[in-house]
């Protein structure tokens, strides 16, 4: 009897390791993936703190999601993850989205440069979506542009437009060309 709960209790033990194994193994259907992008992009929008001076981006790879980016706030990077933790089918999220340091300097270089960007007449068009499409990352007066724009003219004239602000120590712009 006591040999038969042995092997019992170890084939138990064994059981969960290998149904892991087994799941991990098995091709992970391309809908399944989609719908899982699809969520994960929603939730992230949805998040109540997430604005302009923030960037998430995601990348997805079966059941798995990878978060990655910058935030301004430290709340906002938690939340991000225990939203996607929170999505159907997702079984493991590794979070590497970065906490942007603390800085008046920085945050009042944001809103300049929020006002140099949206404010300026030929790009305004950019500023009427709820979603802001020019994401403005700062970080210790280093700027990164992220997000998309209509055309390579638009492009340049962000970077331009984000130059020209005083106390930033450069520019690297990341925006995507994407036709409407």
């Amino acid at each position: 009897m006591r040999r038969f709960l042995v092997i019992t209790l170890f084939l138990a033990s064994l059981a969960t390791p290998l149904a892991l194994l087994a799941r991990a193994q098995r091709p992970v259907p391309k809908r399944a993936v989609e719908r899982i992008t699809r969520q994960v992009r929603h939730e992230i929008l949805m998040l109540p703190y997430y604005n302009v001076f923030d960037n998430i981006t995601y990348k997805v790879q079966g059941y798995n999601v990878t978060l990655m980016g910058a935030v301004t706030q430290p709340v906002l990077k938690k939340q991000a993850a225990n939203v996607v933790k929170g999505i159907e089918g997702v079984e493991k999220v590794d979070n590497q989205i970065e906490v942007l340091p603390l800085s008046n300097m920085d945050d009042q270089l944001r809103l300049r440069l929020y006002h140099a960007i949206y404010g300026f007449a030929p790009l305004e068009k950019y500023a009427l979506s709820v979603i802001k499409p020019i994401r403005i990352i700062v970080k210790n007066g280093h700027v990164v542009l992220e997000g998309v724009v209509d055309s390579e003219g638009d492009k340049n004239l962000v970077t331009i437009r984000a130059n020209g602000v005083p106390d930033v120590f450069s520019v690297t712009n990341n925006l995507r060309v994407v036709k409407p």
